[in-house]
């Protein structure tokens, strides 16, 4: 979040109007304090505009997107939602489209990657909010005691230095994030590393070569030899925030929710950009946020707007973005983040921001395939495992989805 500078945030909305506004709860993990901070902002909302009434029902976050499905079906939709999918609402026509709610100066100043990614049809509907690009976290202790250097330029790179950690007795080198929380966002970052990824302009494209090379090495390299932890299909991002807080693990992809943790339990550890596989560069990071929402069935776009321009302005935005530890959406938002010093260690996060490449969540099939790849996706890399036919298999629910 951050930085957006829309209509006036102030005044009268509305005529005695109350929005309901449904949001994740979290348990307390790293990353509980994402769920912490919405009181505040509806109060302080409510103070400007004393018409409106800010109505805040939380939903644990794993049943958040079944909720709002059932709600919709139901006919009883909130007005304002968190979600982490929007395109089975946008393409019936259930969801206001952003410039229903946002002045053109506020749209234009979203980060375009991100607003990009809420599109259906070319129209954005769904609005970013903690926002996140991963990098490769690693344990700068772990490594100089067992004679790496710095962190890998490439894939080579890697597997030298999760062999080295092996052999200094890490017993996890690289924690592969192939568990069912989110084995989606893992397996997006290595293949575009790989020079694949999910989709092309035409749609899905997951049986690839590249694609193909890229879970052949991992399941070779990576998992076969032990370097990627005893079971990786059973390790979630939690689990693996987890292994590297407790320095057992000793490299992993992670967002910058787990700055704040390393931070406080004073760890070792230092952030790079993950590598291309032939090391000529960075890799494109994985653009992942939740969205924000507003539903059409109860007719307030007005009081919503003013809801989100107060949400999404500079002050609200500044202060729950430190407390979180999420991105700014916004370009304003990343040059007010980019001035401040005591926010030094989410600057390289910030930056690689624009080039971030999104999961296809503006089909509405992505949910089904997205289940999908949590479920078959660990097969392909355990030691007998057939990335081909995994992958095909992923193309043929895609293609049943469409």
């Amino acid at each position: 979040m951050s930085g957006c500078g829309g209509s006036d945030d102030s005044g009268d909305d509305g005529d005695g109007v109350t929005l309901n506004l449904m949001v994740a709860s979290y348990d307390k993990s790293v990353g509980a304090s994402i769920g912490d901070q919405w009181d505040t902002v509806a109060e302080t909302f409510e103070k400007k505009h004393p018409n409106i009434k800010v109505e805040i029902e939380r939903i644990p976050f794993l049943k958040l997107d079944s909720v709002i499905a059932r709600r919709v079906k139901d006919g009883r939709a909130p007005d304002i939602a968190l979600s982490n999918i929007f395109a089975p609402y946008a393409e019936p026509g259930d969801l206001y489209p952003v410039e229903d709610l946002f002045d053109v100066p506020t749209q234009a100043d979203f980060i375009s990657s991100f607003a990009d990614a809420g599109k259906s049809g070319y129209v954005q509907y769904a609005i970013p909010i903690f926002a996140s690009t991963p990098r490769l976290f690693y344990n700068t202790a772990l490594f100089e005691r067992a004679g790496i250097d710095g962190p890998p330029g490439s894939w080579a790179e890697l597997l030298a230095a999760a062999k080295a950690l092996k052999a200094s007795g890490v017993p996890t080198p690289y924690a592969l994030q192939f568990g069912p929380e989110a084995s989606e966002d893992e397996l997006l970052a290595w293949l575009v590393a790989g020079g694949g990824g999910y989709s092309q302009l035409g749609g899905y494209d997951f049986g690839s070569a590249e694609n193909q090379a890229t879970l052949t090495w991992l399941r070779d390299e990576l998992v076969k030899p032990g370097l990627a932890g005893a079971d990786p299909a059973k390790l979630t991002r939690t689990a693996a925030y987890a292994e590297f807080m407790k320095g057992r693990a000793g490299m992993l992809i992670a967002h910058p929710v787990l700055l704040g943790a390393a931070a406080k339990a004073r760890l070792p550890y230092a952030t790079a950009p993950f590598p291309k596989r032939a090391g000529d560069g960075a890799a494109a990071p994985v653009g992942l946020n939740a969205w924000m929402l507003v539903f059409k069935a109860r007719g307030h776009a007005k009081e919503a707007g003013a809801f989100l321009t107060h949400l999404y302005g500079q002050e609200t935005a500044s202060a729950k973005g430190a407390a979180t530890q999420t991105l700014p959406v916004t370009i304003s938002g990343s040059q007010h983040l980019r001035n401040d010093k005591s926010q030094q260690a989410l600057w390289p996060f910030v930056d690689q921001m624009p080039n971030a490449e999104f999961h296809p969540v503006g089909l509405r099939s992505w949910p089904t395939v997205r289940s999908e790849i949590r479920e078959r996706i660990p097969r392909a890399v355990a030691p007998t495992g057939v990335p081909a036919d995994v992958l095909e298999a992923l193309d043929q629910v895609a293609r049943s989805s469409a």
